[in-house]
């Protein structure tokens, strides 16, 4: 897709949709509007992008700029991307508004403290808020709803993954996106409860969790890096510390080094070639091998 010049858009935001606005910067970023919530196209590192966001945005979107995006959502591909992202964001957020949840004060005691707000998605299933945490509380009828390789005793599950379970058992309750999102989080962090629902074996790639307990096994007798820092006395090697396996409490730990230029941690950790890498036991940039 051809991106419009940098000033084609800026004083003439298009809509997209009902709801969705698209628009040039003064200074050539590709941003987009849905309701209160603004994005960015914004250019990272070696070409790419990654999707930035702000919220309530009053002045014209031609006067945005990078320093007003503080969140941060993802890379992006593209231009066709970063369109798809908006729209995304512009269906869930009509839906949502569809399913008439309800903002509630609450003084409930959760596990993570007391909530300080709650919100409600129907009768007995409550998400709450506290001044560090939060997540979804579920009563009886509800919570014997959650699949049993995923359910809380109590109907206590917390924001950052347990909450999943809770789209997952009352998918009527969320949006196509939240749907998405909690079937990528149990296959991600869950994945045995994921093919039990499923009824089909995750392949490699699938899920991060799955895919580390397999580098986990197949590396459990090889040294794995647990800590790397350049080297001032060996120009252009990295000094590893490492251990069997990657265990960081393994009693015996050793010293490596690997080419800088080679050097690139992975999803799970440096495995060394001890054909190659250099048992070391010289000086060293650590402070606690000095």
């Amino acid at each position: 897709m051809t991106a419009p010049g940098p000033t084609d858009q800026a004083n003439n935001p298009t809509p997209a949709e009902p709801g969705i606005l698209f628009a040039r910067t003064s200074d050539g970023l590709l941003v987009a509007k849905v309701r209160d919530n603004a994005f960015a196209m914004m250019p990272a590192t070696d070409g790419r992008y990654y999707l930035a966001s702000a919220w309530l945005m009053s002045r014209p979107m031609e006067e945005w700029s990078r320093r007003d995006f503080c969140g941060y959502d993802g890379e992006l591909a593209d231009e066709a991307a970063f369109r798809a992202r908006v729209h995304e964001n512009a269906e869930h957020q009509h839906q949502r508004a569809a399913l008439g949840r309800r903002e509630i004060r609450s003084g409930a005691h959760t596990p993570w403290g007391a909530s300080q707000c709650a919100t409600v998605y129907a009768d007995g299933v409550v998400s709450h808020s506290t001044a560090g945490h939060g997540g979804f509380h579920l009563d009886a009828a509800h919570n014997a709803k959650v699949h049993p390789a995923l359910r809380a005793r109590g109907g206590w599950y917390e924001e950052d993954c347990a909450w999943a379970a809770v789209a997952q058992a009352l998918p009527e309750l969320f949006t196509d996106y939240e749907r998405r999102c909690a079937d990528q989080t149990i296959r991600n962090w869950y994945p045995d409860a994921w093919e039990a629902i499923h009824a089909r074996r995750l392949l490699p790639g699938e899920s991060h969790e799955k895919d580390q307990r397999t580098f986990e096994r197949d590396h459990a007798s090889d040294w794995v890096v647990i800590s790397a820092i350049r080297s001032d006395h060996c120009p252009g090697m990295t000094e590893c510390v490492a251990t069997l396996g990657g265990d960081r409490c393994a009693a015996e730990q050793r010293r490596y080094l690997v080419p800088s230029n080679e050097y690139h941690v992975g999803r799970f950790g440096f495995v060394i070639d001890a054909a190659r890498h250099q048992l070391y036991a010289g000086p060293s940039n650590f402070a606690g091998w000095r």
